[in-house]
């Protein structure tokens, strides 16, 4: 079943009753959260990016995981 699922040795997973039988899911690492909870909680001092500039960075990320593949 590990490899089945791709669990790690060592994965923790929930038991969870469902009746008739007992589903095993993993548990993940942290809670989950959503944007709201931890919007802000990194800070940046400096002035802010534009969208132009945001847009050229992540394309700028995407083209050097693209490179590093080859």
């Amino acid at each position: 079943m590990r490899a089945a699922h791709h669990w790690e040795v060592g994965q923790e997973l929930i038991a969870i009753n469902v009746g008739d039988g007992i589903l095993l899911k993993p548990k993940k690492p942290f809670a989950q959260t959503t944007l709201a909870q931890v919007a802000g909680c990194l800070s940046y001092r400096g002035k802010p990016k534009s969208l132009n500039e945001l847009e050229d960075a992540i394309r700028q990320g995407v083209m050097q995981q693209w490179h590093d593949r080859s």
